[in-house]
């Protein structure tokens, strides 16, 4: 049995009894100081778990923008390409499309063919059944049959768009009636549209043949059956807007330099929030007089090591551009980077191949490429450090758990045992004024 202190019995016998839940939540609280000991420590515990995921997780998003300055087919490899007169022509290009300029002349735009029928007084007007063919280029023609289900232009509109030919109709109604309008789906000589054999009650008119596109590129003669030519310069995707023969336009298509820019910047942002982040548990902090949970902690200070270290990367020759100072990228006293945009804009504008080398390189290994190898060895789920140690955490925490656990339920079973005593002793103290009366009683009883 727990010691109790005599005046919390006494104080209690006065009124009669003791007071049974008071003393056993005092033994009790006493008996519960290992267990506050393990509270504790799993506190402790899961303060460091919660900072090892925010600092991995800022390592994981380092890792991906360090991937995007590594990547051959990304930001690096992205094109812009620049029109002397975009009334005439625009253009796209893809990573695989060479830095260059071109010479582009375009004599006629790529027409669309479309047919109209004379007027009816509207759309709803009935006319005669019959037939007709409509032929799209040199396909097979297609028998149109004009029931009487389908002798109003609206209805004819609506049944040859069901028939999903490559041929779109539509009724265009003004204020001298309403006409029929088949229009082709496909621009150029191959979606050319041709109606024979008309026994309809329909008369119809050419309206619009369908010729290709003439243009020369670099001085070579190009036909396109659509004003969107694709493969005639590699990896580029000419959009003709309009005609001029004889009027050269200029297209350059240059690496964009604006992608590889924005993921310096990014690398730069993600690269500084981690070193920042383990700075601060490195920090003393002179009012709680402690640093922070994972100042002890090995694994951190070796992932400060080789990050400051895989920052200071250089490599030889290439220009003068061999590490992350000469494009502009400047370390401070706390490992953090600043960038010097005008410094950064200068190298990316005039030694594009110089930058990408740097970061790109394969022998030797650019900045980003080692970076990268190192930053997957950082982040493995199994055998980086900060994941391996995160993981003897957990497992730490759950044995605690366990422990407080059992701690509890042994805790349970002493808290009912001591209820017990100490209510068989609460009914010995009240039984002590009734065998004091009877003891009076018979005491009067033998003076009598």
């Amino acid at each position: 049995m727990g010691s109790v202190g005599l005046n919390s019995i006494t104080s209690s016998s006065a009124g009669g009894g003791i007071d049974v839940q008071g003393i056993v939540d005092q033994i009790i609280y006493s008996e519960r100081a290992p267990e506050r000991l393990m509270q504790a420590q799993q506190t402790q515990l899961n303060s460091q778990a919660a900072a090892l995921r925010d600092i991995s997780s800022k390592l994981t998003d380092l890792e991906a923008t360090t991937d995007n300055l590594n990547d051959l087919s990304g930001n690096f490899n992205a094109k812009v390409v620049t029109s002397s007169d975009s009334d005439l022509l625009t253009a796209t290009a893809s990573g695989s499309a060479d830095a260059a300029d071109h010479t582009i002349v375009i004599s006629s735009l790529a027409t669309t063919s479309s047919y109209y029928t004379d007027r009816l007084a509207s759309g709803s007007d009935t006319f005669l059944t019959g037939s007709f063919d409509l032929q799209i280029g040199s396909g097979a023609p297609t028998t149109i049959t004009v029931d009487d289900a389908h002798n109003t232009l609206d209805a004819l509109a609506a049944y040859v768009n069901e028939l999903d030919i490559g041929v779109s109709a539509r009724v265009v109604t003004d204020t001298q009636g309403a006409r029929l309008a088949l229009v082709s789906e496909s621009a150029g000589e191959s979606g050319d549209l041709t109606i024979t054999n008309n026994t309809s009650g329909l008369v119809f008119n050419k309206g619009e043949t369908g010729t290709n596109a003439s243009l020369t590129v670099d001085g070579v003669p190009v036909t396109s059956d659509s004003n969107t030519v694709a493969g005639v310069i590699p990896g580029v995707t000419l959009n003709l807007v309009g005609a001029a023969p004889g009027t050269t336009v200029l297209l350059a298509v240059k690496s964009d330099t604006t992608q590889p820019s924005s993921a310096i910047n990014d690398f730069v942002t993600s690269y500084n929030a981690l070193v920042q982040a383990i700075n601060a548990q490195f920090t003393y902090n002179a009012a709680t007089g402690s640093a922070g949970v994972l100042s002890g902690s090995t694994s951190l200070r070796m992932v400060q090591q080789r990050i400051l270290s895989d920052v200071g990367y250089s490599i030889t020759g290439n220009g003068g551009f061999v590490n992350l100072s000469t494009i502009g990228l400047e370390m401070a006293d706390d490992g953090t980077l600043t960038v010097d945009g005008t410094k950064l804009d200068d190298a990316l504008q005039n030694h594009f191949g110089d930058v990408q080398n740097l970061l790109q390189s394969t022998s030797p290994s650019g900045f980003a490429r080692n970076f990268s190898a190192d930053l997957d060895q950082l982040t493995d789920s199994v055998n980086g450090p900060l994941n391996a140690e995160l993981t003897g955490i957990t497992q730490n925490v759950d044995t605690i758990a366990d422990g407080i656990q059992d701690f509890e339920d042994r805790i349970a079973q002493r808290q009912q045992q001591l209820i017990e005593e100490y209510s068989r002793i609460d009914a010995l103290v009240r039984q002590i004024p009734l065998t004091l009366a009877q003891i009076n009683s018979q005491l009067g009883s033998l003076q009598s």
